[in-house]
């Protein structure tokens, strides 16, 4: 037997305990698995260290290394919030619009925005444009020391939802020939260590804000400490 559910019921699992609004960019704590909208989160840690639910203490010096987009937890709120999604879309636009700027979403042209929208999740999977249509960051990576030589091309190029876990295997791959080195390198910028789930957008607007492109990132065997 079907049984409907009021979206009301569901409202404390799916809306910001920060803005009370629904969950845009879910963000989630890893220590203690609350989350947030990702901007909410951010904002929030720039003058705190706990988590703003339960008040556990993050991490004491950079906790922003302790948090994760839950892609999982965002698609099923697309999914429950009729027109949530588009309506986000057009807040972005018009934010972006206003202020004279290129939108950096912006789907190809022919593209019908409005499947492209209730298909976000499967063609984050399929990417068979290879994240071309993404916004993209260009990044300067170095060695930091001499155990790690340093790349044949230090400038790359990539989709800003890539994450340093795909850095390091980029690295591993064109160091090593070996995927699985991966686990050995730490990736750094402005001297602190990145989380493996952290994508290069998070990186840009928490460690690169007001500098100018390229993000400078480093690598280094993770022994050096």
């Amino acid at each position: 037997m079907e049984r409907r559910i009021r979206l009301k019921t569901l409202n404390p699992y799916i809306t910001c305990k920060i803005c009370k609004g629904y969950l845009i960019d879910a963000t989630t704590v890893t220590e203690c698995l609350h989350t947030f909208c990702k901007s909410c989160l951010v904002k929030h840690l720039e003058d705190n260290n706990t988590c703003p639910t339960c008040e556990i203490v993050i991490h004491q010096s950079h906790p922003l290394q302790y948090i994760s987009y839950d892609r999982t937890m965002q698609d099923i709120v697309y999914k429950l919030v009729p027109n949530l999604q588009t309506n986000e879309i057009k807040r972005e636009k018009e934010f972006y619009r206003r202020r004279g700027l290129p939108y950096p979403k912006a789907t190809p042209s022919g593209v019908n925005e409005k499947e492209t929208s209730s298909q976000a999740s499967s063609s984050k999977e399929d990417d068979s444009d290879y994240h071309k249509s993404d916004e993209q960051v260009n990044i300067l990576l170095e060695s930091q020391n001499g155990s790690l030589k340093q790349m044949r091309r230090k400038f790359i190029r990539c989709s800003a939802q890539a994450t340093i876990t795909h850095l390091k295997k980029f690295i591993a791959k064109k160091l090593y020939n070996n995927l699985e080195k991966y686990k050995e390198v730490d990736i750094l910028c402005n001297e602190e260590i990145l989380g493996k789930d952290h994508t290069l957008k998070f990186v840009c607007v928490t460690r690169w804000r007001f500098k100018d492109p390229p993000l400078k990132l480093y690598y280094r065997p993770k022994a050096d400490l």
